[in-house]
């Protein structure tokens, strides 16, 4: 199998030849290769025709790995195809890096002061607003707070982290903050990519390391979500340690509805993702969602206005798969697919499925729990009958 770095590639590709983008329409749109088209990778072997056999073909994805699969069976056809090394992530990386480098300071500040302005702006109702509605309607944060902003390197986290400055700029409540990144062992292109987002957006980052991924690379059951624990209770003890009273994650509407969903299909529960919760095992630790009432389309609206680009996912066990067009198989993408589709159908029905889990009628469910307590409705139904 042949294969071109993104620095030959930005060369071959001017001088003949097609840049065949794999990945999802909606990353496509986010950001792709100069003069690349999107044929997603389901689609490759039924719209093969539209390639043309005479030039030179190269195929990227996110990472560089399932287009090489591919790219062999291109070969096999006789069409003259290549892989690109490290796949739209090594564009990325190469893009972010060279703006770093080549642009002065004062363009590199300028373009940190137009995102900030941004927010408040343009984006001022769709994510300002809700930002500031969540913070007050569950009192998230309070006079002389010390809160640790956990930055995983996403469009969430790094709004998030954006959102956090520009409070503390602008709002009333006096209280510190802390930009706490944790590399659990992302590949050098991921940590390179976010540490770069985070200067070209005038994010402080407090960095700390752990082996989580070596950890959990040979669990077979759930490594997803033992990798999730492990991360929790690191972030929640380096915060600790640093004075912090409160940790921040990115988690938005979208993720909150999808968690309600995740409970009702797979768990037969109804529950919800709670915007802030006390940790049971750090004294004094809260654990904040600031961005509750924000909407992912809000956050992708924003990045792609100010024409970022952010990791999708930094996990060794998904990004040469889920983020590159692969098969996805999770749960939480299956409820996105389903929200989407009910997107289609109401503009209500998200709104209402948030709203579902704080106008619980307890007289008509057959039971609850509360404090490690069950109710059924049956242990006190002759006794209403009677009233």
């Amino acid at each position: 199998m042949r294969s071109v770095t993104i620095e030959e590639l930005e060369n071959q590709s001017t001088a003949g030849g097609t840049v065949v983008d794999m990945r999802p329409p909606e990353q496509f749109a986010a950001g792709t290769f100069p003069g690349a088209v999107n044929i997603p990778m389901d689609q490759l072997e039924s719209r093969v025709f539209e390639l043309n056999p005479a030039q030179p073909i190269y195929l990227v994805c996110h990472t560089g790995d399932r287009s090489a699969d591919y790219v062999r069976r291109l070969e096999e056809l006789g069409y003259d195809a290549y892989n690109v090394d490290g796949g739209y992530r090594a564009y990325l990386r190469l893009s972010l890096s060279r703006f770093m480098q080549e642009e002065s300071a004062d363009s590199r500040e300028e373009k940190t002061a137009e995102i900030e302005r941004s927010i408040i702006k343009k984006f001022r109702k769709s994510v300002w607003r809700p930002f500031t509605k969540a913070l007050n309607d569950y009192q998230l944060i309070q006079e002389g707070d010390k809160i640790a902003v956990c930055i995983s390197g996403g469009k969430d986290s790094m709004l998030l982290a954006k959102l956090i400055q520009e409070l503390k700029r602008h709002g009333q409540v006096d209280f510190d903050a802390v930009f706490l990144t944790m590399n659990p062992g992302y590949n050098e292109y991921n940590w390179n990519i976010i540490q770069d987002n985070a200067r070209l957006l005038g994010i402080p980052l407090t960095v700390f390391n752990t082996d989580i991924f070596d950890t959990v690379v040979e669990v077979e059951k759930s490594p997803c979500y033992l990798c999730a624990r492990m991360r929790r209770g690191y972030l929640y003890s380096k915060a600790k340690e640093l004075g912090c009273n409160k940790i921040a994650l990115g988690h938005h509407f979208d993720d909150v509805i999808e968690t309600i969903l995740m409970g009702m299909l797979y768990s037969g529960k109804v529950e919800t993702m709670m915007p802030k919760l006390h940790s049971q095992n750090f004294e004094g630790m809260e654990l904040i969602r600031p961005m509750y009432l924000v909407k992912e389309e809000a956050i992708k609206a924003w990045r792609d206005y100010n024409g970022l680009q952010f990791i999708q996912c930094a996990c060794r066990f998904t990004e040469a798969c889920s983020v590159c067009g692969g098969e996805k198989g999770s749960k939480r993408d299956e409820m996105k697919e389903l929200i989407a589709q009910f997107r289609k159908t109401s503009k209500v029905i998200e709104t209402n499925i948030f709203n579902s889990v704080r106008n619980v009628n307890l007289r008509t469910v057959i039971g609850y729990q509360k404090d490690g307590v069950s109710y059924h409705f049956l242990d006190d139904y002759d006794k209403r009958r009677k009233k």
